[in-house]
């Protein structure tokens, strides 16, 4: 994967930044990471167990984006008087609210701030936001799918990614945590259809990174209804494509404004998605044009390394998350031009765009190629009668916002399938099973991936080259009884953990005392487990599947 230049990615970001004075929300830019007490020789002082041990399972390194922006930084801006709101280690800034124009001028004369950039409010242009949502958000009761089976209304939406094999396997999310970056999931606290996820206490939480919204079961129904798609558990009425996965819900776009600070407010809302050590991160929302003109985004940004939310996802990507984002419903505008919306551009974000349930193109899909010439979308899911929960029952909505997630759910389950896959390796696999993947074109990218076959190609030994074979564990994944055998060697120091990385157990195994070691793992609970054996001849994880 293409290395991002720290330099490159300030003066990319700084490009945008310009000094104006006036009330409202700013972007802060700072010039360095200069003197923090974090380092990256301490990660565990700024990122969670579980996200350093998807970067060890994938080979990814700490580097300086890693580095939290230094708080000295952050309090010599608070010290002027401004509120500090979201800050982001990736695009070394903070946004902050003030309504004294001396505050700006004071934050610009300090040493550590490069630029200022205003963001202002103006409620009167909301007309690209409206044509993102229209087709998402109307009701169509009259036209619900005919329920049957076990997926219920949501059977064509998985089987047409044939991710229903993967759940066959026994890879239906388990232990899996997916990010949901939206404008609002009113209605997910309540929804029955999410029930089986709060019961089991796979909803791990909310975040909200908007001012004066903090709850994000407000404004929207939206993120819901995304959520539905891989969520929902209520067999034969709707199940979806991840339905036992573990989910948080960050809320990051404003319902009320288009402001370019969603951009930033996106960047740190994957930032903690990244430390919380997160898999998968779908976001249904993308970015062209708003309330402030001069904000608006033209062709030439379009490049996926330009717009604050487009490096943010490379980066995202970079630290081992696999990133989803809509490609937009601006198809019905094509004019030769691209119609994607920030950052569905970005090279390496999986950009879904959205078909019926016989595998056509829908009208509204938004198109690329990108301003560099790249393919956008990348691949293809169901986003027209798509059917989802909203906060009073279900209905078969439309957009791309619906097709991301119906695919992120399947992606979720090949994820917990090979989890020491980089990033990269998994969206290869995905556009080359792509039913176009011969002839890839900016209107439907590869095409309907077949997650079957992508299973297939993966379908190899889980373990990094290097680790040994020290302990074997059967059946797995298991329905409550596991056995273990010890390989070879004498002896090996057995550690489990949950799939949060806490420890949970140690015990010192010879091969002969295997009984204590089988009873307690036969007492874990359905979920997803890290065995990890230690011996003379070296060190392996395996992942336990335990479904009861």
């Amino acid at each position: 994967m293409r290395k991002l230049s720290f330099l490159l990615l300030f003066f990319a970001v700084a490009t945008f930044a310009e000094a104006q004075v006036a009330p409202n929300v700013y972007w802060v830019q700072f010039k360095d990471k200069d003197n923090s007490p974090y380092s990256i020789d301490n990660p565990e002082a700024f990122l969670s167990q579980r996200a350093l041990q998807r970067r060890a399972n994938q080979g990814i390194g700490i580097d300086e984006y890693d580095i939290p922006v230094n708080p000295q930084y952050l309090q010599a801006v608070a010290d002027c008087g401004a509120e500090l709101l979201n800050p982001s280690k990736w695009l070394n800034g903070v946004s902050v609210y003030t309504t004294n124009s001396s505050v700006i001028d004071a934050i610009n004369a300090l040493d550590c701030v490069s630029a200022v950039r205003f963001c202002p409010n103006d409620p009167e242009a909301q007309a690209w936001k409206e044509r993102w949502m229209a087709n998402e958000t109307k009701l169509a009761e009259s036209q619900q799918r005919a329920m049957y089976g076990y997926y219920g209304g949501g059977q064509t939406q998985i089987t047409q990614l044939r991710g229903d094999v993967l759940h066959d396997n026994g890879f239906q999310g388990e232990g899996m945590i997916v990010a949901i970056l939206d404008g609002g999931f009113r209605g997910a606290d309540t929804h029955p259809c999410f029930d089986n996820m709060r019961e089991e206490g796979r909803l791990l939480g909310t975040r909200s990174f908007l001012r004066g919204h903090p709850s994000v079961y407000t404004q929207s129904t939206h993120g819901c209804s995304c959520l539905s798609t891989m969520a929902a558990y209520v067999p034969n009425t709707f199940v979806g494509t991840a339905p036992k996965a573990s989910y948080f819900l960050i809320h990051t776009e404003d319902g009320d404004y288009e402001n370019i600070i969603e951009e930033y407010n996106w960047v740190s809302g994957a930032e903690f998605a990244d430390s919380l050590g997160a898999d998968v991160c779908t976001t249904s929302l993308g970015y062209i044009d708003f309330d402030m003109s001069q904000w608006d985004h033209p062709q030439s940004h379009f490049d996926g390394h330009t717009a604050p939310m487009s490096i943010g996802a490379e980066i995202a990507v970079s630290r081992g998350m696999v990133c989803l984002n809509a490609a937009g419903n601006e198809g019905s505008s094509w004019g030769g031009g691209c119609t994607l919306g920030i950052p569905a551009d970005a090279e390496h974000v999986l950009t879904i765009g959205a078909v019926d349930g016989n595998g056509n193109r829908a009208y509204f899909s938004s198109v690329g190629p990108t301003y560099d010439g790249r393919i956008k979308p990348d691949v293809m899911a169901m986003g027209e009668d798509t059917y989802v929960a909203s906060s009073s029952g279900y209905y078969n909505g439309s957009g791309t916002s619906f097709a991301t997630p119906v695919i992120a759910g399947v992606v979720t389950c090949l994820r917990q399938a090979f989890p020491y896959a980089t990033v990269q390796e998994l969206c290869d696999v995905i556009r080359q099973c792509g039913n176009r993947a011969n002839n890839p074109n900016s209107q439907y990218g590869y095409g309907i991936p077949d997650f079957s076959q992508a299973f297939d190609l993966l379908h190899v030994d889980e373990l990094p080259a290097e680790a040994k074979e020290i302990v074997d564990l059967y059946p797995n994944p298991s329905q409550g009884e596991v056995h273990v055998a010890l390989k070879e060697g004498a002896k090996a120091e057995v550690t489990v953990y949950d799939f949060m990385g806490r420890r949970l157990y140690g015990y010192s195994f010879n091969g002969l005392n295997h009984t204590t070691l089988e009873n307690y793992l036969n007492t874990l609970d359905s979920g997803v487990y890290f065995i990890n054996a230690v011996s003379e001849q070296g060190s392996q994880t395996l992942k336990l599947v335990v479904t009861k």
